[in-house]
C-alpha cells in the first residue's frame, strides 16, 4: 500500500503550502480519513500509520467495519442521517457531522444520548444537498444548546459540484462568517469541517480546520 503513504506525502505537502501562502499554521488543519467503499485492510493500514479518528457516511457500512477495527476509532458520521438509524448511529459514532433538520435534533434527544455535533449548513445553495438555511443559525444554534444531549463542537459544509475556486470560497467562506457570527452571539468557538478530496485547498483558504478526505489518500489511481 505505498501509493497511500504517496497519497498522504502528497497531501501533507499541499497543505504545508497552502498554509505557508495564507501564513496559517499546517498544524492546525486536521485530516479526517473518510472510509466510504475502503476496504478494512487500507483503514488499518491508515490507523497504523497514527490516525485514530475516521469519518464514515453511511451508518450501514460502518456497522460491517467497526467490529473488524481497533475498538479507539473515534468514528465521525459525515453523511446523510435518516431518522430511522439514529439509534444504530448512536452506538457507533463518537460524532455526528451531519445534524441537518431539526428532526435529527429530536430523535436523538429521544434516545437520550449525549453526543458531540457538529452543524451542517447548504452553503451552495444547491437543492440536491443536506443542511440548514445559513440566514437560519441563530435559531438552529439556539435549538442545539437548550438539549441537555447535543455537545456543538462545529460546523461542517459540503462544497459546490463542480468544483471551481469562485464558488468553492464563496460557499466556504459563507461557513467562516457564520462561525465568527456564531462567536460573537454566542460566545462559541466551533471547529470548521469543510472541504474534500477535489477542493480541501479552497477550504482551507477560507479557514477550514478540519478536511474529510477519501479518494486523494485511499485511491490508487491518482
Amino acid at each position: 500500500m505505498n501509493y497511500i503513504l504517496e497519497n498522504l506525502k502528497k497531501l501533507k505537502e499541499n497543505i504545508t503550502f497552502i498554509c505557508e501562502k495564507i501564513n496559517r499554521n499546517p498544524s492546525e488543519i486536521k485530516i479526517l480519513p473518510i472510509t466510504k467503499g475502503v476496504d478494512i485492510h487500507k483503514v488499518k493500514f491508515v490507523y497504523e500509520l497514527g490516525f485514530r479518528e475516521f469519518g464514515e457516511n453511511r451508518v450501514k457500512e460502518a456497522i460491517e467495519k467497526v467490529n473488524y477495527l481497533p475498538s479507539d476509532i473515534k468514528w465521525h458520521l459525515v453523511g446523510h442521517l435518516q431518522t430511522n438509524k439514529v439509534k444504530k448511529a448512536l452506538k457507533i459514532f463518537k460524532v455526528i457531522q451531519s445534524i441537518d433538520r431539526f428532526e435529527i435534533i429530536d430523535e436523538i434527544e429521544k434516545n437520550k444520548a449525549k453526543i458531540d455535533i457538529f452543524i451542517e449548513f447548504n452553503c451552495s445553495n444547491e437543492p440536491q444537498k443536506y443542511g440548514f438555511n445559513p440566514e437560519n443559525f441563530k435559531e438552529v444554534v439556539e435549538r442545539v444548546l437548550k438539549s441537555e444531549y447535543l455537545n456543538l463542537i462545529g460546523l461542517m459544509t459540503i462544497g459546490p459540484y463542480p468544483v471551481s475556486e469562485t464558488k468553492s470560497r464563496k460557499a466556504f467562506e459563507k461557513l467562516r462568517i457564520i462561525k465568527e457570527k456564531i462567536k460573537e452571539n454566542f460566545n462559541l468557538d466551533l471547529k470548521l469541517s469543510m472541504g474534500m478530496s477535489e477542493d480541501y485547498t479552497y477550504a482551507i483558504m477560507e479557514g477550514s480546520d478540519m478536511i474529510r478526505i477519501g479518494r486523494a489518500l485511499f485511491s490508487d489511481e491518482i
